[in-house]
């Protein structure tokens, strides 16, 4: 029986740790070549093309909020699979400033990490793209939490921009029969997550979950996939909260 992305290529940023290491795992389970890229540290994406075989992954360093990188890393696909079916743009980094702690040297990177690099990735990787084909972006479930603290301020600010880029994206590129849908966790067990929290606010956040826990990456991950095969082709424009009924 014919897997559900075999023949599928994926191009997944801020793939070597994390969401985007299991975003990486489980679409190469259903049968996608995948292209991991990552920012610095190659040894875990170099990790992930061991497990995974070299016929069927390629780890990328490159800069995604570059414009000039993203590039790259789009070509890279194309010299190596000769085309591109997936694209999950997960590379974000989450700084904890409220208005007044917010530097323009912050926003400048939150901005082009978040917002510019998901924007141009999919500009660069929808001509290589056909009907038919997936783009996944990364939100998060605190654009509709009520109770937001204010040091994610610049963070969800980004994030919401992820939300319209969606909506939009979704009519734009619908004309060529691409989908785009994001996906919004929320709190999960990463990382990115856990740095500067104590484990008794870690607990506390937890216990917010009607399944008294954190999420995984395994449990976004899930989504992700489904969003990347046939079966989600008449979801489009859509953010899919992936919270455990957190929101």
């Amino acid at each position: 029986m014919s897997l559900p992305l075999a023949g599928k290529v994926a191009l997944i940023t801020g793939a070597s740790k994390g969401i985007g290491a299991a975003a990486v795992l489980e679409l190469a389970k259903q049968g996608a070549k995948v292209v991991i890229n990552y920012s610095s540290d190659a040894a875990p994406a170099e990790e992930l093309v061991a497990r995974l075989g070299a016929e069927n992954a390629i780890a990328v360093k490159a800069d995604a909020g570059s414009v000039k990188e993203i590039e790259r890393l789009v070509q890279t696909t194309i010299g190596r699979f000769g085309k591109i079916d997936i694209v999950v743009a997960n590379a974000g980094i989450m700084p904890m400033r409220d208005l007044e702690s917010t530097t323009e040297e912050d926003f400048d990177r939150t901005v082009g990490l978040n917002v510019k690099g998901p924007y141009f990735l999919v500009q660069k990787a929808a001509p290589h793209m056909t009907a038919g084909s997936h783009v996944i972006l990364l939100s998060t479930s605190l654009t509709a939490i009520s109770g937001v603290a204010p040091n994610y301020l610049l963070y969800v600010a980004t994030k919401g921009a992820i939300d319209q880029m969606t909506r939009v994206l979704a009519k734009d590129l619908g004309r060529k029969g691409i989908s785009v849908n994001a996906v919004a966790p929320g709190p999960t067990a990463t990382e990115l997550f856990f740095k500067g929290k104590s484990e008794q606010m870690l607990k506390g956040i937890a216990g917010l979950n009607p399944h008294n826990r954190l999420g995984t990456p395994e449990d976004i991950a899930g989504t992700i996939a489904f969003l990347s095969g046939d079966a989600s082709n008449w979801v489009n424009g859509q953010v899919l909260r992936v919270n455990g009924g957190v929101v």
